[in-house]
């Protein structure tokens, strides 16, 4: 499983943002710009959560195994790949709604004397906050589930000088 890439998140975010923003200004010429919902934010902070408590209790349970506790609950391989499945698909799905609320703020900033648009701009602004969270908290629960590296692969076969 290959692991993620900071880059591309970062990519995505910025590809989404500015996308967002042109279509936000394309859609509020034409029309009303739809609003953002309060939803958004929470939504985005309750699957940080759910990834932080899955990151923690798992690093506690690989924790208490190594250190061989007495009535130790070990950790399913399968259910830790799945978990980092979820992470990343998760971190993958906030960076483009991050991105998207975000180029939905950006051009927002310029309508903040309406007292509606300025509560969105704070509901984007909220949304890409969390979607950071979701984004931080998957790439810990990544590196909790990561195996060690294997001593064989760095030394190419060769034995080490003495």
């Amino acid at each position: 499983m290959k692991e993620l890439r900071i880059r591309v998140l970062a990519g995505v975010f910025v590809v989404a943002g500015v996308l967002s923003w042109a279509g936000a200004r394309l859609w509020n010429s034409v029309g009303t710009l739809p609003s953002v919902p309060l939803a958004a934010p929470i939504v985005l902070a309750l699957i940080a959560v759910v990834l932080l408590s899955t990151a923690l209790s798992l690093r506690a349970r690989l924790r208490a195994q190594r250190e061989r506790r007495p009535g130790a609950k070990g950790v399913d391989p399968l259910m830790a790949a799945r978990a980092v499945v979820f992470g990343q698909a998760s971190a993958l799905v906030a960076a483009l709604v991050a991105g998207m609320y975000g180029g939905t703020g950006v051009f927002l900033l310029e309508l903040l004397d309406i007292p509606a648009r300025r509560d969105q701009a704070f509901y984007a602004g909220f949304s890409v906050l969390a979607g950071i969270a979701v984004i931080a908290a998957a790439l810990f629960l990544e590196r909790v589930c990561k195996l060690p590296e294997d001593d064989d692969e760095d030394h190419n076969g060769t034995e080490p000088a003495a």
